[in-house]
């Protein structure tokens, strides 16, 4: 009898360590998938943990024609919910004249106005960036 009690005993231990370092595993994997997906970093504060290249500043300007190209034309090139049209001087000047110049309609793009987004769907856009858009799109200086 203890011939088959020794038997039974080591089977027994194997399962109970295999189900110990099973346990462990998924506790592993537990902790990698609760960890945090991002990190906040406030702009002239080191950010610190990330491998995340900082592009304010340090990325290439776009051309006004890649702004318009890339985010105006949807909606600007076929006055589509009565956007002035690219070119249009006249519904242009009518717009600048409403909000008070080139600098107010730079103020309603970044904020947004009537259908159009903030920034248009330009979320990463400059001021500069946007204000050269618009210069280009009206023919206002």
């Amino acid at each position: 009898m203890n011939r088959i009690s020794g038997m039974l005993a080591a089977p027994a231990t194997l399962v109970a360590l295999l189900a110990f370092s099973a346990q462990a595993a998924t506790d592993d994997d537990i902790a990698r998938r609760l960890e945090p997906v991002g990190q906040v970093c406030v702009q002239g504060q080191a950010c610190t943990g990330t491998d995340v290249a900082a592009t304010a500043g340090g990325a290439r300007a776009r051309s006004p024609d890649e702004v318009i190209a890339q985010h105006c034309t949807a909606c600007h090139s076929a006055g589509l919910l009565n956007a002035p049209k690219i070119g249009d001087a006249p519904a242009w000047s009518k717009r600048a004249e409403e909000q008070g110049g080139l600098d107010g309609l730079l103020a309603k793009a970044i904020t947004g106005i009537n259908a159009m987004p903030p920034k248009g769907t330009c979320g990463d856009c400059s001021d500069d960036e946007l204000k050269g858009a618009i210069d280009k799109m009206s023919g206002l200086k």
